[in-house]
């Protein structure tokens, strides 16, 4: 029984952990919203910037590579550049 309760605390523990991992994506800037800190990908993907990144540098339809990091459905900015 005690292995029992142990296995299940253990699934339920690993379930409940959130999962971050990071990433890059490269494509056309589809939209920006400077008032929420949001770009939109040509490919649909939204990213959230931190309220120091300056999003004004960039423009619709400029090529980009974002960096970000996703934790379940957020997918936040670490760095955004011109792609080369």
């Amino acid at each position: 029984m005690r292995m029992l309760v142990s296995a299940v605390l253990a699934a339920a523990l690993l379930g409940s952990a959130s999962v971050a991992y990071a990433a890059d994506a490269t494509g056309k800037i589809k939209s920006l919203d400077l008032t929420k800190d949001m770009v939109t990908l040509d490919n649909g993907s939204s990213y959230m910037a931190p309220k120091t990144m300056k999003l004004s540098d960039f423009k619709v339809g400029e090529k980009v590579t974002v960096s970000y990091t996703k934790a379940g459905d957020k997918m936040d900015i670490s760095s955004i550049k011109p792609a080369t």
